[in-house]
């Protein structure tokens, strides 16, 4: 039997509006879990409120009500430094814009989330040459994010979610904006993250045939899961 890795429970946001409106409600009573080594694959239309959650997952936003658990821990109510610190060693993120740091090389993109969390350069340095060799891109180290390819950027951004070896990757569209070869070079890495690794996958996508690969697939409709 799977062994829960995270659970939502009762996740409630809305934003205000701008313009002296009623708030816009994004996510109403929504209720998930995600096993551990497993893919999750959340579908729905745009503006169902499927980044939305995903962030909240992530702890990159907060819910207005409603609780985030991972095992005993509710990181909706950490304060914005317990929460980063969390982030940076559990939970890696992929998204379909690569949010690579212009001015840093692909090793030094990389290797960020390690140095961020005190590792030595060194160390740090090797670990994400380890990593550019299984996702067949060291030769591509030195070159800075617009000398890279679009896939190429996003195997970078995927080594860069895996520098600090976390339990959860939360994937936002990762193959949005990739041909149809690339598109599997990603899905055939999540998929061996799940398998070598045993690293679970919450992936947001529209593609039918990717939501059909995965362990679990939720749909949300109008800011909720059925």
């Amino acid at each position: 039997m799977s062994e829960l890795l995270l659970k939502a429970e009762g996740i409630y946001k809305s934003y205000d509006d701008d313009n002296g409106g009623p708030p816009l409600e994004v996510l109403e009573n929504v209720n998930l879990e995600v096993q551990k080594g497993t893919i999750t694959s959340i579908v729905g239309s745009s503006g169902s409120g499927k980044s939305t959650l995903l962030h909240i997952l992530g702890g990159l936003d907060k819910p207005n009500k409603g609780s985030v658990l991972w095992g005993d821990k509710d990181i909706s109510l950490m304060n914005s430094d317990k929460l980063a610190e969390f982030r940076n060693k559990n939970i890696g993120f992929v998204f379909q814009f690569h949010h690579l740091l212009p001015e840093f090389t692909a090793i030094e993109n990389i290797a960020m989330p390690a140095l961020i969390s005190g590792v030595p350069m060194k160390e740090a340095s090797d670990r994400a040459l380890d990593l550019m060799k299984r996702f067949s891109i060291a030769d591509r180290r030195f070159h800075r994010p617009t000398q890279l390819s679009g896939g190429e950027q996003q195997r970078v951004s995927m080594a860069r979610a895996l520098m600090n070896s976390p339990e959860l990757i939360l994937a936002d569209e990762p193959t949005g904006n990739l041909d149809d070869a690339n598109t599997q070079i990603i899905l055939d890495l999540l998929f061996e993250l799940r398998d070598r690794d045993g690293v679970s996958v919450l992936l947001i996508t529209h593609e039918k045939n990717i939501a059909e690969r995965s362990d679990t697939i939720l749909e949300i409709k109008n800011g909720t899961i059925d």
